[in-house]
């Protein structure tokens, strides 16, 4: 792996006195002696100073004791990188499956043993719970564990820098506008990498201009790669300034004579600054339009820019937990809330009377009914919207609904969300969160409501990194006479 104008700190004599040895203040470029306390929950391991300032390391374990070279200072926190690891934890697995994530920090928790991260990431969650003291008989179960630990991550979305006679393919360096160039990513699927060296050397090969966010000229801007399982076929979409066909129409085909898995070849035009990827309109350079993949027994069409999840296996431990906790008999109405492509909704489907799926993204309504068109299932119905507005319509309507589930983005639900969902008095509601510290406030405003949370479990849908997801079941309290 290369780094593109990464950030290099000299050494300097000043050491810090966490291994002893006298203070000194902590300014850019200077270099600490440090011994690793503890991890925060963005994956830097962590230290103090004497004079309690928080430090943070980039690819350093609780128990290190490492060279940090120190990059900024900034609101009372020194920001570092390992410059050398003198002492390695009992944390730190002997052989991980990569040697540069010190640099490259995509997955802060490679190179500790597994063991040591599930323990890590369960006891996140515990700590969170922790907070509130009417969550306190709430039971968190061992994390369950994808198929894959490595190579389970089917889409990637890299930024392409540089110039074409040596472009950089890869993700930003934590705070930093630095590429980091992924050749071989252990996190990506196998096909993946192919793909990203095919465009490596077609970019060379055909002189393809790469933009420049600076000075705003040329084409390339981004790299998406989206691969099925379920066919073993990648489609590519070349994220573009401008629609400038020739270019990636020859692009395209030299990917496509290296790498024949890829069927689906899209320019994407995105003329917009700032940092949204996708722009609103794609030109198909291939007659397929279309991925198809399959988690469990359901089947989903993913187009260029459908949210689908990254880790199939993992998606299915959560849709199948959704699915045992919902206990369905098959005369029941269950609402979906933040249904996105309605993966939920359609693995609920066959066992229950209706299910009502709710999303704000219109184009994620679209490709949940085509989903329910493709598979054949007919008692689900999409609607787009506000969710708090549809559920005060619902309300309206005087809807009957068994069974809740709520899907929210990591900040969690509105306190009108909640008290609109209580309201149409579910048997029990199901919470599927990506951030442990807004499930628990969540959990707890719920629980207010009248809906007290039983069981927790957690899914370890981005293994090697400090993301995990959780499964919550909650039932309706039954007042006391």
């Amino acid at each position: 792996m290369n780094t593109k104008a990464a950030l290099t700190v000299p050494r300097k004599t000043a050491e810090s006195s966490m291994t002893g040895k006298p203070f000194v203040p902590l300014t850019r470029k200077g270099v600490l002696e440090l011994r690793i306390s503890a991890l925060d929950e963005d994956g830097y391991g962590t230290a103090r100073s004497e004079d309690g300032m928080t430090i943070k390391v980039g690819g350093a374990l609780p128990g290190d004791v490492v060279l940090a070279g120190i990059d900024h200072v900034a609101g009372g926190t020194a920001f570092c990188h390992v410059k050398k690891l003198q002492q390695p934890s009992p944390l730190r697995s002997v052989n991980p499956p990569c040697r540069e994530s010190a640099d490259c920090f995509g997955c802060p928790l490679i190179a500790m043993k597994y063991s040591e991260q599930k323990s890590w990431k369960r006891g996140m969650i515990l700590s969170e719970i922790a907070k509130y003291p009417e969550l306190s008989a709430v039971v968190v179960h061992p994390l369950l564990s994808p198929d894959n630990l490595i190579h389970y991550r089917t889409t990637a979305k890299l930024t392409v820098a540089g110039k074409f006679s040596e472009p950089f393919i890869g993700i930003y360096r934590r705070a930093s506008h630095d590429v980091y160039d992924l050749e071989q990513c252990p996190i990506h699927h196998p096909l993946i990498d192919k793909v990203v060296e095919a465009v490596r050397k077609g970019i060379k090969k055909g002189k393809v201009q790469v933009y420049n966010p600076q000075s705003k000229m040329g084409l390339l801007r981004y790299l998406v790669v989206r691969v099925s399982t379920y066919e073993k076929k990648a489609m590519v979409v070349f994220v573009t300034s401008k629609r400038s066909f020739n270019e990636i129409h020859h692009l395209g085909k030299f990917v496509q004579d290296l790498v024949p898995e890829v069927e689906i070849v899209v320019q994407n035009v995105n003329a917009t600054e700032g940092n949204v990827i996708m722009g609103q309109k794609d030109y198909f350079l291939t007659k397929k339009l279309y991925l198809t993949e399959r988690i469990g027994d359901v089947s989903f069409r993913i187009s260029p820019r459908s949210f689908f999840q990254v880790n199939n296996s993992g998606a299915n431990l959560i849709y199948s937990k959704v699915r045992e906790w919902a206990g369905l008999s098959g005369s029941e109405t269950v609402l979906d809330l933040y249904c996105g492509i309605g993966g939920i909704s359609l693995f609920l489907a066959g066992s229950a009377k209706e299910v009502i799926g709710v999303e704000v993204v219109e184009e994620a309504v679209a490709d949940a009914s085509m989903n329910a068109r493709i598979n054949g299932i007919r008692n689900c119905r999409f609607e787009a919207g506000d969710v708090a507005d549809l559920l005060d319509e619902m309300a309206g309507d005087q809807l009957h609904v068994d069974v809740a589930v709520l899907n929210p983005p990591r900040k969690g639900c509105d306190q009108k969300v909640l008290e609109r969902v209580a309201a149409t008095g579910p048997k029990s509601i199901i919470y599927v969160s990506c951030s442990p510290q807004s499930l628990a406030r969540d959990l707890d405003v719920l629980g207010g409501l009248g809906y007290v949370c039983r069981e927790i479990q957690p899914v370890d849908m981005f293994p090697q990194t400090v993301h995990v997801e959780n499964v919550a079941r909650l039932e309706k309290a039954v007042k006391s006479a």
